[in-house]
């Protein structure tokens, strides 16, 4: 009996240490190539900023001016040799909530990408269509997304990202689940458990991967046109239930598209193998040196960029931050280093209040938002009404009359800057006449002041919370892992 103790105690062990060695591994191992970059700024012309309302007026009663997915099915309909699309969330999950599927404010989008793909496709035989996106959306093979199986079958290419191949965001959960469940694979033929997202049941193996809380969160769009390629960015996705969200887009043409569809390639490279490369000898629009330039970065470059930004702001100049999620510690203590520097900063934040029928406990941006408040930083809620305050927004005006605008997929929070999700913004570097950078100044404008009959935003204090239990919650999720933001 003792040496049969011993044994089992020391086989603990060495599932123990297994477990702890495959949870720091998989946090820190190589990135797949061409992940995580930050690429020259470059001549940009025909750039246009974009922007999706929501507002409430003055009876409650809400209303929506949603723009960027109309100019994407624009877009769509005119090309001719190349789409690339990478889209977080295409699909018509509804939450928990059916009054979703008949809200007059939400439209169909996943039904209505996927027919404006296939009737383009069905219009132009030898126009390439490459979709990539991520496993969520067939619930990690837990369920056969009819949307996928209808393009594949129209002859576009749909590419899966493999997400086994990016870092581990909540090692605690994924050392144990590399170790006992990924070999398990999943089906769709049938399952026990509720959905998380939807009605129908799914197996114990979707569960156990969806905890593992990592995704390619990138939302891009790569087309042809008559001038050549053009590029858009956004925080924006083809999800039914988020039709009605608040986004940003900036679209753009010039030497970044090429860089951006370099960036879709990565993806596909550690992803599917089958897929051949994406065309690099698409004619681009010529740029003069006098044109604003433009960036794309991915992942942890974006983190470094927003660090760096914030760290080089002086008195007399002005940060405008528009975020759904604000979590992540080193950005949040720089914030407040350049406020005490004489930085004018103004943070619009989503009040964390609902998310697809369901009424969330205001981790982690109220927890944040008590601390900026408390360091004099001037902060306002969007007021939501069921919809998110989703934009994912950071502009920059200096005093020296140069301006930034940062925009893109990424929150600003561990998961979606160190290097674990994927992640695409771009950076529009100009003066603040540039068009494109007034109508982001003007869209910030309009949330954080409201217009009459228009109600965008609220004063700090009707969602202040001062809960030292939900702030320590918010930094144990935050620096774990153990959380969907």
């Amino acid at each position: 009996m003792k040496k049969s103790k011993r044994m089992i105690r020391w086989l603990l062990l060495v599932v123990c240490l297994i477990w702890i060695s495959l949870g720091l591994y998989h946090s820190y191992k190589p990135l797949p190539p061409g992940i995580s970059v930050a690429t020259p700024a470059l001549p940009v012309e025909n750039v246009r900023f974009l922007a999706d309302y929501t507002w409430v007026n003055d009876n409650d009663v809400r209303h929506t001016d949603q723009r960027i997915f109309n100019r994407i099915f624009e877009l769509i309909n005119r090309a001719e040799r190349l789409i690339v699309l990478d889209m977080f969330l295409y699909n018509d999950f509804a939450g928990d909530t059916a009054a979703n599927k008949n809200d007059p404010n939400l439209r169909p989008l996943s039904e209505q990408l996927t027919t404006a793909l296939i009737r383009r496709k069905t219009q132009v035989p030898d126009l390439r269509i490459v979709l990539i996106t991520d496993p969520i959306n067939h619930l990690y093979g837990g369920l056969e997304s009819p949307r996928f199986k209808a393009l594949r079958e129209a002859g576009i290419e749909v590419v899966m990202t493999d997400l086994n191949r990016l870092r581990d965001s909540n090692p605690i959960w994924s050392g144990f689940w590399r170790l006992c469940c990924q070999w398990l694979g999943n089906s769709s033929d049938g399952g026990w458990l509720p959905n998380p997202v939807g009605s129908d049941k799914v197996t114990l193996r979707t569960w156990l991967k969806l905890i593992n809380f990592k995704a390619n969160h990138r939302k891009t769009l790569v087309v042809d046109t008559d001038q050549g390629l053009l590029g858009l960015i956004t925080s924006g996705n083809p999800h039914d239930a988020s039709s009605a969200h608040g986004n940003v887009a900036l679209e753009f043409m010039g030497s970044g598209v090429r860089d951006l569809l370099a960036t879709e390639q990565a993806v596909i490279n550690f992803s599917d193998n089958h897929i051949k490369p994406l065309p690099t000898s698409q004619k681009t629009i010529l740029t003069s040196a006098a044109s604003p330039k433009l960036q794309i970065l991915t992942e942890a470059k974006i983190r470094d960029y927003v660090i760096q930004t914030l760290n080089n702001t002086q008195q007399g100049d002005r940060i405008d931050l528009a975020i759904f999620y604000l979590s992540h510690r080193d950005i949040i203590q720089a914030l407040i280093n350049a406020h005490k520097r004489g930085a004018d900063l103004r943070i619009l934040l989503d009040p964390s209040e609902d998310a697809f029928g369901k009424k969330k406990n205001g981790i982690p941006n109220r927890q944040v938002a008590l601390e900026l408040h408390q360091a004099g930083i001037p902060i306002r809620w969007c007021d939501t009404h069921g919809e998110q305050c989703h934009s994912k927004l950071m502009l920059t005006r200096r005093a020296d009359n140069s301006a930034e605008l940062l925009l893109g997929s990424a929150n600003f929070t561990r998961r979606n800057l160190d290097n674990l999700n994927l992640e695409t913004n771009v950076v529009l570097y100009g003066d603040p006449a540039t068009p494109a950078i007034q109508d982001a100044s003007a869209f910030f404008e309009l949330r954080w002041y409201n217009a009459p009959n228009q109600n965008f935003s609220r004063p700090y204090e009707y969602y202040a919370d001062d809960s030292r239990w939900r702030y320590w919650r918010y930094r144990l999720m935050e620096f774990t892992g153990l959380s969907t933001f």
